[in-house]
């Protein structure tokens, strides 16, 4: 048996977790550069405001219903995130971390201890309510897209008081016919057109067709698998999380601006930050990187703007692979010297490392690099031989003082123009966040007071 456990519209319920007067009104939470509507409550969901919706395109509607708006938050969501899933790893015997706000539960054999498991269910998700504050539902079910199933019919049926527990084929019979082909886990857009089209309309049709007509209508084994998922036949255990656990191939940086940049050294700062952090990722995960690449990109939608749109190069180090940030940003540097564009307002910029692999699995070695001395005396340390304790000390102060606390010079931009009122020693590339909550977990001076 595998348990879906997901946080109820996770990013509105943090914030109300420190911030209850906002229980039963409609909220929303904002993306990056508060663009859109990326989180809802049940009220502003009941109002018709979709995922993704514009802000500018739903001010209006906001505003006549007294919607509270809130700028995303990462840091705050990011840490009530890890206490949730601290807690499931306490209660369960396996968890995998499929992303902020779900997690997978192998809750293989346990009915031989515990009987039905939908009381145990009940059980993580008061835990979850009483440790973090975080609504749940839990679906569990024989297999992982079943048990994904089963935690969809549980959010949109309030009757099943958050827990839908699929175990029978008649319970497995009754949620199938519920959801849409095109809401099943694995299927997307176009699949869904397809399976339309060919008459199959719900996850009940879907796993009435054959291993064979899954193999040449979805993708070959792939959609196979995915069928048989449906029918309660596991295809596939617990996988390595998203919680750092899990070696990513390539990591990316990238971040809209709250105004365009036209300034070179504005633009050389921004990217400098998001390799910064795209080079503490890489060291964290104890890999280097090989190759390099840095891109810039207009505003897409200005009536003045020609294509291209965005432009990008791209770099092998020559030197080897590293993860030294001041090394990197050296090669970034002449990347975007490559591609910028003088006069040009750029609205985005992004930084990405692939290529990755541990140090010492066999590096191309520097044919014009010097020799290396057989010996350094400890107190007269190379350069070089600073560099992994150098980059270990970066780390460890922000990890202790705060992100960004120590920075390398190049990403603190010197300021362009007078300071207005709330931009203050902000970075010019640094996005709106006008209704920003404070960081209530993760710094002292945003701790909660209680008199």
């Amino acid at each position: 048996m595998f348990g879906l456990l997901d946080c109820n519209n996770f990013y509105v319920s943090c914030e109300r977790v420190f911030q209850p007067r906002y229980e039963g009104r409609p909220v929303v939470v904002l993306s990056n550069n508060d663009g859109n509507l990326i989180s809802r409550s049940a009220e502003a969901k009941a109002l018709g405001l979709k995922m993704g919706d514009p802000y500018f395109q739903v001010k209006d509607v906001l505003h006549r219903h007294d919607v509270a708006v809130f700028s995303s938050n990462y840091v705050l969501y990011g840490d009530m995130s890890r206490r949730v899933m601290y807690h499931l790893g306490q209660v369960a015997p396996a968890v995998e971390i499929y992303s902020i706000d779900e997690a997978f539960l192998d809750l293989a054999g346990m009915e031989t201890y515990l009987g039905r498991l939908d009381a145990y269910a009940q059980k993580v998700r008061a835990g979850v309510k009483s440790r973090t504050g975080i609504p749940t539902c839990v679906g569990v079910a024989p297999t992982k897209t079943l048990a994904k199933l089963a935690n969809r019919i549980a959010k949109k049926n309030a009757d099943l008081d958050g827990v839908l527990y699929l175990d029978s084929a008649e319970r497995r019979a009754w949620a199938l016919r519920q959801v849409p082909v095109g809401d099943v886990w694995g299927v997307g857009r176009q699949y869904a057109a397809k399976l339309n089209a060919a008459g199959i309309d719900s996850a009940a049709d879907l796993a009435r067709v054959s291993d064979a007509w899954a193999r040449k209508h979805l993708g070959g084994v792939v959609g196979a698998r995915l069928v048989q998922e449906l029918q309660g036949r596991p295809c596939a255990g617990l996988h390595a999380s998203e919680d750092g656990t899990l070696s990513r191939q390539s990591i990316s940086c990238s971040r809209s601006f709250g105004r365009p940049l036209s300034a070179f050294a504005d633009m050389l700062a921004a990217v400098a930050a998001f390799l910064s952090r795209a080079a503490e990722k890489l060291r964290a995960q104890g890999d280097m990187a090989h190759v390099l690449t840095v891109y810039v990109s207009k505003n897409r939608f200005a009536t003045n703007v020609l294509p291209p749109f965005s432009r990008s190069a791209t770099l092998t180090l020559p030197a080897g692979p590293t993860a030294d940030t001041t090394v990197l940003l050296g090669y970034a540097r002449v990347l975007l010297n490559r591609i910028w564009e003088p006069g040009v307002a750029y609205h985005k910029a992004g930084v990405v490392l692939d290529g990755l692999e541990p140090p010492g699995t066999g590096q191309q070695l520097d044919l014009f690099a010097p020799a290396t001395a057989p010996l350094v005396l400890p107190e007269k340390p190379t350069l070089v031989t600073r560099r992994p304790g150098l980059m270990a000390s970066l780390d460890a102060l922000n990890e202790r003082f705060g992100r960004g606390t120590v920075r390398v010079a190049t990403a603190v931009a010197a300021p362009s123009r007078p300071a207005t009122a709330g931009s203050a020693n902000r970075p010019p590339w640094e996005g709106k966040a006008q209704w920003r909550s404070p960081a209530f977990t993760t710094r002292l001076e945003d701790l909660m007071i209680v008199n």
